[in-house]
């Protein structure tokens, strides 16, 4: 653009006039010449903004997704991989907290009996085929383990061991049929015999027809001569069902194990039986009796009240 006086003219108007502008546009308030011009600007051109951002917002947001799907995906197999972990860490401490609740009992009743025992823990279940229920546990003969030994958990009587090897041995499940075991009733010196029945509850035979069998009464172990393979004093089960033997030889009845034969896991296998035996001592505690609900009597009429109506007046 050439430099003449005309152009000198023409911007020194345009400088002017912008001056004019701002001056008024800071001078002016609400309603002044400059704010109405802004607000039929904003009319005008608001409603193209707002189309045109409606328009651009997805494209913009699917071009974000994009970008992001490697981001994403990252984070949902961080968030995966710590959901399992934190699954695990719960699943273990419920199974630890288990075996350690095992252990407890197992210690408990191994003390009470005076057994000194190897604890044991069951890695296989044998077939039912031919109706034998067996275990197998991780201990043998390199832990002092041998035949005819007793096997017990923190509820009672599991079984006997039947064969053994280095580091496994065999049990034999107290419910097996082939299984007898000598027994006592809790309390009294009757004796008798019980035996496995399958899946079927326990058979007991005392041998005194006139013994007094009731529902409830608890069995332990009689005992073998130097505890082989059956030590004094390991309970057993409990009657809950006395047949009705009229004129037979020996008094039956139907005997419900302490042991959950199907969640066997850990086990106490005795190597030495007790110096004395134990008698009844290691019997659960029979669960303590309700109290008697209250009941509310009238006081007794003092002496010399009385307790007829009193007359009409």
């Amino acid at each position: 653009m050439r430099d003449t006086r005309r152009t000198r003219i023409v911007l020194a108007v345009l400088l002017l006039s912008a001056m004019t502008f701002i001056i008024l546009d800071l001078r002016g308030g609400e309603g002044s010449l400059t704010d109405r011009m802004r607000s039929s600007a904003a009319a005008i051109f608001g409603p193209v903004e707002r189309a045109a951002a409606a328009v651009v917002r997805p494209v913009s947001n699917f071009v974000d997704g994009v970008t992001s799907i490697g981001s994403n995906d990252e984070r949902i197999a961080a968030l995966e991989q710590e959901n399992d972990s934190l699954q695990l860490q719960l699943r273990t401490s419920e199974l630890d907290r288990n075996r350690a609740r095992e252990l407890d009992d197992l210690l408990k009743i191994a003390g009470l009996g005076r057994y000194r025992i190897v604890p044991a823990e069951v890695i296989a279940v044998g077939s039912e085929r031919g109706f034998v229920r067996t275990v197998t546990v991780d201990a043998g003969s390199r832990d002092g383990i041998t035949i005819d030994q007793t096997v017990l958990n923190g509820d009672g009587l599991v079984g006997r061991v039947t064969s053994v090897g280095p580091s496994t041995a065999t049990i034999l499940l107290l419910n097996d049929p082939s299984f007898a075991v000598g027994a006592r009733l809790a309390g009294t010196m009757e004796i008798g015999a019980v035996r496995g029945q399958g899946r079927e509850p326990l058979a007991l035979e005392v041998l005194n027809p006139q013994a007094e069998v009731a529902v409830g009464d608890a069995l332990v172990t009689l005992g073998s001569r130097d505890g082989r393979p059956f030590v004094p004093g390991v309970p057993i089960g409990e009657v809950y069902r006395v047949a009705a033997t009229p004129g037979a030889l020996t008094r039956t009845a139907l005997v419900r194990p302490y042991v959950d034969f199907t969640t066997l896991s850990l086990v106490g296998i005795v190597v030495q039986p007790p110096r004395r035996d134990p008698r009844d001592s290691v019997l659960p505690s029979p669960p303590a009796p309700s109290p008697a609900p209250s009941t509310s009597t009238s006081p007794s009429p003092s002496p010399g009240t009385s307790t007829s109506p009193s007359p009409s007046p």
